[in-house]
């Protein structure tokens, strides 16, 4: 049909040859502002579950983009990922398709773009020692974002499969060079002892951190893994440890168990929880202790999707980058 717009089709491979870690950490925090300022609109995303499989809508309105990200989440798909993912972005004037592009990739960039941002707001300078609990694609990123805020000399990796560790290393150093030292431990609590900041990136429905308040002083612990009432990454000791609990948006608080079941239990209170978006806002607000724990709790929103895919577009646009589709 003429006038019709092509659609922009990208690939992993398209996405990173456009956007950096540090653009995707930059991204999140504009994120952040817009919802500070209610700048968007997105409902709560439409989940459904079958047992243990899950499929995700997450749509969303801003000024610049309209777009929606489709996901699910199949644990118990080996040897296949766990996740698979497309989004969709629209022209916000006249609702055209404008790109489709990889969400998988998208989704693991930016969910690492989101730890990444804590770490940036929330982390000690010197904070030179992580630990990565859960060694696939999202600890990947995660990883990689916090090389990218901070001056790593040394990862410890924790994953209950021991077998995929090796590979998982590998892929790490294609991104972050052999100069920092990686560690494969045993159990989790030998990494947790040895760093500065805990990232749990885990389908678990269980806790799989250690539950002993002394490992947690002076420590940042980023979860970004469970996404369900049913699920549980963080042990009630942490709680316990904590002065401020943030999160990345209400949905955090809403969907997953590591809000709901401390909540339930009162490990902590509802006006202990932080929303991100304001403390990058108003950081002159809020007094981090050190001598506590710092926690973060992130099950992400189409909003990160979108600001993050429409950089992605931008760039790709401006740099002749991907392949043109046309439906007619």
């Amino acid at each position: 049909m003429k006038g019709v717009r092509k659609i922009l089709f990208l690939n992993q491979s398209d996405m990173k040859k456009i956007i950096t870690m540090k653009d995707a950490i930059d991204s999140i925090d504009e994120a952040y502002k817009l919802y500070e300022k209610k700048e968007f609109l997105m409902p709560q995303r439409m989940q459904v579950s079958n047992n243990l499989n899950t499929l995700l809508l997450m749509p969303c309105f801003i000024n610049q983009a309209i777009g929606t990200k489709i996901v699910t989440v199949f644990p118990q798909n080996t040897p296949l990922p766990t996740l698979h993912s497309l989004v969709i972005l629209n022209d916000p004037r006249t609702g055209e398709i404008q790109a489709i592009m990889d969400g998988s990739f998208l989704t693991g960039f930016r969910t690492g773009a989101i730890g990444g941002s804590a770490i940036r707001h929330l982390a000690a300078n010197t904070a030179t020692k992580l630990a990565i609990i859960g060694t696939g694609v999202q600890g990947l990123y995660q990883a990689i974002a916090a090389c990218t805020e901070r001056q790593m000399t040394d990862i410890y990796l924790f994953n209950r499969t021991r077998d995929k560790i090796p590979q998982f290393k590998k892929e790490l150093q294609k991104w972050i060079g052999t100069d920092i030292r990686i560690h494969t431990v045993l159990h989790a609590e030998d990494a947790v002892k040895e760093a500065d900041i805990i990232i749990t990136a885990t389908n678990s429905y269980e806790p799989v951190l250690p539950d002993k308040q002394e490992l947690y002083k002076n420590k940042i612990v980023i979860g970004i893994g469970s996404f369900q009432k049913e699920m549980q990454e963080f042990p009630d000791a942490l709680y316990k440890t904590a002065e401020h609990l943030f999160v990345d948006s209400e949905d955090a608080i809403k969907e997953t168990g590591d809000i709901i079941i401390p909540l339930q239990k009162k490990l902590i209170h509802r006006d202990s929880i932080i929303h991100m978006s304001n403390y990058i806002v108003n950081k002159e607000k809020i007094i981090l202790n050190r001598e506590k724990s710092i926690v973060f709790k992130s099950t992400g929103m189409a909003l990160f999707d979108i600001v993050v895919a429409n950089f992605i577009y931008k760039k790709a646009v401006k740099k002749n980058i991907g392949i043109r589709l046309s439906f007619s």
